[in-house]
């Protein structure tokens, strides 16, 4: 009896080991606003791309991620393994530098690029092109890894995360 109580107290509280680091320090990377540049880091460093999140000020489903995905250490070190990792405010008025070398701000970026909802989550390859958009938040880490792989396994190329999904 006393090993099953142990097994059940051990079950539910698992889930709270897992470490977590402030998604702030830990999951994004500073940037200057120059993405063109950024590009040229991410194929010095033999990252796959770049991974933006779009969010915005009191998006409950941005502060949901920060404090469930985006602050857990193997998710951290996926992304930043794989790709420069950056947040982008879709109100922002801060100069940005798009993947062509144009100026914009943060809010025409978001605009340019299609992003109507927070938050929206888009990676590009080294050569600045979008390959892969995902509008809302991801269910669980689990998922959220699981994007990150269809990403840099190149799998966006011959299916959707749809697909994918449904053949993991």
């Amino acid at each position: 009896m006393r090993h099953i109580l142990i097994a059940l107290l051990l079950l539910f509280t698992a889930p709270a080991w897992a470490e977590t680091r402030d998604p702030g320090t830990h999951f994004f990377q500073s940037n200057f606003g120059d993405l063109k540049a950024e590009l040229a880091t991410a194929k010095a460093q033999g990252k796959k791309g770049v991974f933006l999140f779009f969010e915005m000020d009191d998006c409950p489903f941005c502060a949901r991620m920060k404090s469930t995905i985006l602050n857990q250490t193997d998710a951290q070190d996926a992304y930043r393994a794989a790709f420069l990792v950056y947040t982008i405010d879709v109100n922002g008025d801060s100069a940005l530098t798009d993947f062509q070398g144009r100026e914009t701000t943060e809010k025409a970026f978001a605009l340019e690029n299609r992003v109507r909802a927070t938050p929206t989550l888009l990676f590009f390859n080294l050569d600045g092109k979008l390959v892969t958009r995902f509008t809302g938040p991801t269910k669980d880490k689990a998922e959220f890894l699981l994007l990150g792989r269809y990403v840099s396994d190149g799998a966006y190329a011959t299916r959707t995360f749809t697909q994918y999904k449904q053949g993991k």
